[in-house]
């Protein structure tokens, strides 16, 4: 027998895979989203940058311009400095953290501290200064000052002992010939130095780290090595 029914039914076609979209809106979305925190990271990290610039500008290093010919040779008519701010801090465990004779300081002027002085420390707390035309002496004894210049010390001025205080010191201008400083209207209070010269980077040409006068023999630490030899004998 033939089965009729089975022979004249139409044959069914063949089940076809289904055809799948790719999930653009999910992979959208995860691009979004790596996108957002790539971008949160870069502010974070430019934020993290300018705290620490700020952050080093309030207490580690500032930016001076030179105002006058004081410091002639060394220093000149608008050149920009950096001056490292430790010193304030008193860290004497470091050079950078304390204030040296032969140090150059910016500092706010004593008689009208909306100004702002640069000059060279010469002589320290306890220190007797004295000037015998135009030679410095430190507790009688003659400071070798070799960047003092027979040109920008012409006058070859004296000026009597003066005792530094503690907690002052006694600066002066490399151009002493023209150089409004301690000679003339006092010391400096500790508390209005601010800053201590180290590194010039303008004008071209003279850019470099500016470090603080060297002496063959500082005068103090000789006046406590003959004082110690006494108190031996």
């Amino acid at each position: 027998m033939v089965d009729f029914n089975e022979k004249n039914q139409p044959e069914s076609p063949a089940a076809q895979p289904a055809e799948t979209e790719p999930p653009q809106s999910s992979e959208k979305g995860s691009f979004a989203l790596t996108a957002a925190k790539e971008t949160f990271k870069l502010a974070r990290d430019i934020f993290l940058i300018i705290a620490v610039f700020i952050l080093a500008g309030v207490f580690i290093v500032q930016p001076v311009v030179v105002e006058g010919t004081s410091m002639a040779p060394l220093l000149h008519d608008g050149e920009r400095l950096l001056v490292n701010k430790l010193i304030y801090y008193n860290i004497k465990s470091v050079e950078w953290g304390h204030i040296e004779r032969g140090d150059i300081v910016v500092f706010w002027y004593p008689n009208d501290p909306q100004k702002s002085y640069v000059k060279r420390v010469i002589g320290l707390p306890g220190e007797t200064v004295e000037i015998v035309s135009g030679k410095v002496l430190i507790d009688g004894q003659e400071l070798n000052e070799d960047y003092v210049t027979s040109e920008h010390n012409q006058t070859l001025a004296s000026f009597p002992p003066r005792m530094v205080d503690q907690h002052y010191y006694f600066v002066m201008g490399d151009n002493r010939d023209n150089s409004s400083d301690s000679r003339y209207w006092g010391l400096v209070p500790e508390k209005y130095i601010y800053g201590k010269v180290f590194f010039r980077y303008w004008k071209p040409g003279q850019t470099g780290f500016i470090n603080h006068g060297r002496y063959e023999i500082d005068p103090s630490e000789e006046s406590r090595e003959e004082t110690m030899t006494e108190e031996a004998k």
